[in-house]
């Protein structure tokens, strides 16, 4: 049997569990999690091995985590949406994640065109069937595939990690043979420094609310490894002045809160101490500001940081 790999793209409206999926398949913490909506603003990959059984080939599955489909409405949303639609240009296989247990149709017609630029099978996951009584989950399957010619229909909950190993055999079968295209201890391509910035994000996301968590990105403006030690800093932009109020809070202590818990969080994943020094600065209308925007993709800052060290 020969050893099949390819890239697996997961699509879904803002909250449907697309980030959660992702790290319940790959078994590490690669996406932020927060229960605010449009939380992913990138393209994430994850990377999963597949050991070779009786009846299967193993396989590399490279999973792709994007933003949530949503009609843009900035140079931020509309960033989000070529995110997706990239993915869509260079995967094998489209998981549409939908929340099961949410009223609204798993695929509306905004969805369904978005599906419609795929050039590959499409999988239905309905997630979080922990929370609905399995008689609701036929009609919402019958009425779905009414919309939408899916190559599978399956049932899971990515947070209960329920369903997962019947996906991870669905995906394997319909994905072409080939070489892996990652070495096998390799879990995603992400630099530290943008995992980094992302935790510090879901910390701002988890701590604040109203419209503060929308206007606000982070970027790493240091970040300095050593064997004991990491240092960084990190500056949090907003957009207004009393936004930076609330971040700051009182005599500092949200900003102080926000950094103890990213840092803890930083130094599960870097496996050394940590310096964390964050600042907040006011940028009007950043999401407005299209090379700002662009700027904020990590791949953008890496090829950035070669060029002022070659210089």
């Amino acid at each position: 049997m020969a050893f099949r790999s390819g890239f697996v793209c997961i699509l879904g409206r803002p909250n449907a569990g697309k980030s959660t999926l992702l790290n319940a398949l790959a078994g590490e913490k690669l996406a932020i999690v927060t229960p605010k909506p449009q939380t992913t603003r990138n393209r994430i990959q994850g990377i999963i091995n597949v050991a070779p059984t009786k009846g299967r080939p193993g396989a590399q599955v490279i999973l792709i985590d994007t933003p949530g489909i949503h009609k843009p409405d900035s140079a931020l949303s509309r960033k989000m949406m070529v995110e997706v639609r990239e993915a869509l240009e260079e995967c094998d296989l489209v998981l549409l994640i939908a929340d099961s247990a949410h009223k609204g149709a798993p695929a509306d017609d905004f969805v369904i065109g978005v599906l419609k630029q795929a050039r590959s099978a499409v999988f239905l996951l309905l997630n979080k069937i922990d929370a609905v009584e399995k008689p609701r989950l036929l009609p919402i399957i019958e009425e779905t595939s009414k919309r939408f010619q899916f190559r599978e229909v399956i049932p899971i909950s990515a947070l209960r990690r329920q369903g997962l190993e019947l996906l991870i055999e669905k995906m394997v079968d319909v994905l072409p043979a080939g070489k892996p295209y990652f070495p096998p201890d390799e879990i995603t391509d992400q630099p530290m420094r943008f995992l980094a910035a992302e935790v510090i994000r879901e910390q701002v996301l988890l701590a604040t609310g109203e419209e503060v968590p929308y206007a606000t990105t982070v970027i790493i403006e240091q970040f300095e490894e050593g064997p004991k030690l990491t240092r960084i800093a990190a500056a949090i932009y907003c957009e207004r002045g009393g936004q930076k109020r609330i971040l700051v809070g009182r005599a500092g202590q949200m900003l102080k809160k926000i950094g103890t818990r990213a840092r803890l969080e930083i130094e599960k994943m870097i496996g050394t101490k940590v310096f964390l020094e964050l600042f907040v600065k006011v940028r009007p209308g950043w999401r407005n500001e299209r090379e700002f925007v662009e700027g904020l993709d990590w791949r953008r800052q890496l090829e950035k940081l070669v060029r002022t060290e070659q210089a």
